[in-house]
């Protein structure tokens, strides 16, 4: 099997010729004799064209370097995916200022502000600039106020949808891509293409943000305090998001290319949302995306890192095809449970930590939880992966470890 063969058999739930292995890399720090050179300098860190309408990266990365990545990866073996983002615009009309201000007596670090003037009225989206250095290969603030990014949701001061009054004219921002977007994106997907056929390998497009999409724009607090006080207004989010979800998802079905959706969920476990919660405002676009998903003849993914037992039922409800991640250390999950209630219903990815185990863990502890995860959760519908990522603070010696003790058990 090459590796596409095998990861969309271990989706199906069926039992490939190995569990597959799939490293998501988040600025992972490679050794010298895996990396490239760009314009005369190491790429020293790995990322993935995943990140690029939400982060801010360190270092220049386009869609070559994923093709670089993925050889390095095969070449050791273990499986990767090139992985894709749809574009979208903001209507014609809209205007945007942004401006800086700078620190005061009480208030310690500048405000960056962008207000949208769109023929709903202004949409005023203010954060904090803390200027913090995360260390080599961490994505960083950017120097203005993206509607969607990580950075925003603890730094804001005024976040983008602060009241009920904000969705109208959020919906100016969430247009569909222009002409000349369009073309650049099947320019790239044909690249893809040739390149995923060559190599063997899957492709997966992220075109849905889900309840991240409402967090990035509330806050945390403002997106739980809506759905609890003015659940109709928040209704009408969700709906809002949901439509733009749909749009992108069907250019990229249309476009072709994409083997798996994905749909990012990490803002929608029970850390922030109670399953009563994520019935009403989830489960029903979600199993609207998948059905859209099935129909074009592609595999459906999410993205849940805790509370996944807990939403089992609603998650098996959705039809999702895959579920990325089990985490036996951040979820704290018995992985016998795990498999009893998803085994033969929905295929699963994880199975090790990133945080701990790779982060701090010995050797015989990485062995250890690469030999419970697969001998638990395998070898039918599978994939080990560390969850949820591999990090600038990742060992490669860990990522070693967990390569030997996988191929032990091939």
């Amino acid at each position: 099997m090459n590796s596409r063969e095998r990861l969309l058999t271990a989706i199906a739930g069926q039992t490939p010729d190995h569990v597959p292995l799939l490293c998501w890399c988040f600025g992972v720090h490679p050794p010298s004799h895996l990396r490239w050179q760009r314009d005369g300098r190491d790429v020293a860190y790995w990322h993935t064209m995943r990140l690029e309408r939400i982060h801010t990266l360190p270092q220049p990365w386009d869609v070559t370097d994923d093709f670089r990545r993925v050889a390095a990866w095969l070449s050791l073996g273990v499986d990767d995916v090139l992985e894709v983002s749809p574009p979208w615009s903001v209507h014609p009309a809209v205007r945007v200022r942004d401006w800086r201000e700078p620190p005061t007596a009480t208030e310690p670090y500048p405000r960056l502000g962008r207000v949208y003037e769109t023929p709903a009225g202004p949409l005023t989206h203010i954060v904090r600039q803390t200027g913090e250095d995360p260390g080599p290969g961490w994505v960083i603030q950017p120097d203005h106020v993206p509607l969607f990014e990580d950075y925003n949701i603890p730094r804001g001061v005024r976040h983008a949808v602060s009241s009920s009054e904000d969705i109208v004219p959020l919906r100016y921002l969430l247009r569909e891509p222009t002409a000349a977007q369009v073309g650049a994106y099947r320019a790239r997907m044909a690249m893809v293409q040739r390149f995923a056929q060559e190599k063997g390998v899957l492709v997966q497009g992220w075109s849905a943000f889900g309840m991240d999409a409402a967090v990035w724009l509330c806050g945390v607090e403002g997106a739980v305090l809506m759905a609890m006080t003015e659940p109709d207004a928040f209704a009408a989010l969700m709906e809002t998001i949901a439509d733009f979800d749909r749009r992108r998802t069907e250019l990229m079905l249309e476009v072709g290319g994409v083997d798996l959706v994905v749909q990012r969920g990490w803002y929608s476990s029970t850390d922030f949302w109670s399953p009563a919660l994520f019935r009403r405002f989830v489960l029903p676009h979600l199993r609207q995306l998948v059905d859209l998903t099935h129909q074009a003849g592609a595999r459906f993914a999410y993205v849940m890192t805790t509370g996944i037992l807990s939403l089992a039922s609603l998650l098996l409800e959705a039809g999702i095809d895959l579920l990325y991640f089990v985490d036996p250390v951040q979820d704290r999950l018995d992985l016998a449970t795990v498999r009893d209630t998803f085994q033969g219903r929905m295929a699963l990815a994880g199975g090790v930590n990133s945080g701990v185990t790779l982060a701090r863990g010995t050797p015989e502890e990485i062995r250890q939880a690469v030999h419970a995860a697969i001998t638990t959760l395998g070898p039918s519908g599978f994939i080990l992966a560390p969850v949820d990522a591999l990090f600038p603070d990742t060992p490669w010696a860990s990522v070693e470890a967990m390569i030997a003790a996988w191929r032990e058990l091939h």
